[in-house]
């Protein structure tokens, strides 16, 4: 017999599976989670699939699970093409029922063009290949899927100045990028606001910052530096991060204000394209 419910993913079955070892040990996501070291909310997020484990998360599972290296090894089935430390934020940002995004100095990528996706990834790779951009732009640009659902997430975005002005790609790349976050504004998928360069010193000067929140489980920051990332679910550390969003959206120009500002410097970008260089 045929039912509605999708299939479930391979996270899932993963703590699903977790789950079942864990009550057939007789331990509690308490009693777990003081043998891997972290909270009972992660183990609760790896049973429900929104997270996976680190590699080392998951071979102090199997030691305190008596499973002989079985989750870690399944672990190494999972793993995407995102960076280790986002894998787990490209998944929960799919389950998220409100996301608020702060670019201090780029376009967040839930919210990039293919070609600034290209121009940010070739920037910090001495070497590359076609193929391997190709296919890092492809997956980027797939996440934007969730804004097309009829259940979009809730969307904020804030972004610097900064972020605006810098010609990523050249003046044309740019100019789309920016014409893209505009049109997505105007058409109500998110909310925008812009800090400009003339508010001085705010709350979010030293880092970008991503908020997640759901449904059914508590609420998730992450914040993000060169090569690294840090996914909190701490709920002191999460409150910290939300006053920090809140105390910066204080200072950023209204939505009205700030959608004009994107058009305009969209429109300095496309002036700069039709310039001639003298010779």
């Amino acid at each position: 017999m045929r039912t509605n419910r999708r299939p479930r993913t391979p996270r899932e079955k993963y703590g699903e599976e977790l789950r079942l070892r864990r009550l057939a040990a007789g331990l509690t996501q308490e009693a777990l989670a003081e043998e891997v070291v972290c909270s009972p909310t992660l183990i609760s997020h790896f049973e429900a699939g929104r997270r996976l484990p680190s590699p080392d998360d998951a071979q102090r599972i199997d030691r305190a699970l008596g499973t002989d290296g079985f989750f870690a090894r399944w672990l190494e089935d999972l793993d995407t093409i995102f960076a280790h430390y986002f894998g787990v934020v490209a998944e929960l940002e799919r389950e998220a029922t409100e996301i608020r995004q702060y670019g201090a100095s780029l376009i967040p990528g839930l919210l990039q063009t293919k070609a600034y996706s290209r121009a940010v990834f070739q920037a910090f790779r001495p070497n590359y290949c076609t193929e391997e951009l190709d296919e890092l732009v492809v997956s980027r640009a797939k996440r934007s899927v969730i804004f097309e659902n009829p259940s979009a997430p809730v969307s904020w975005i804030l972004l610097d100045e900064a972020a605006l002005r810098r010609r990523v790609g050249g003046p044309q790349v740019m100019a789309e990028q920016l014409h893209k976050v505009a049109d997505m504004a105007d058409s109500g998928r998110l909310r925008l606001h812009v800090l400009t360069l003339a508010s001085g010193a705010h709350a979010l000067l030293e880092s970008m910052l991503y908020l997640l929140s759901f449904a059914d489980a508590a609420p998730m920051a992450y914040v993000e530096g060169l090569r690294t990332g840090r996914l909190m679910d701490d709920p002191a550390s999460v409150e910290a991060c939300r006053t920090s969003y809140t105390l910066a959206l204080s200072d950023a120009a209204p939505q009205r204000e700030s959608l004009a500002l994107v058009r305009a410097i969209a429109e300095e970008h496309e002036h700069a394209q039709h310039q001639v260089r003298p010779r």
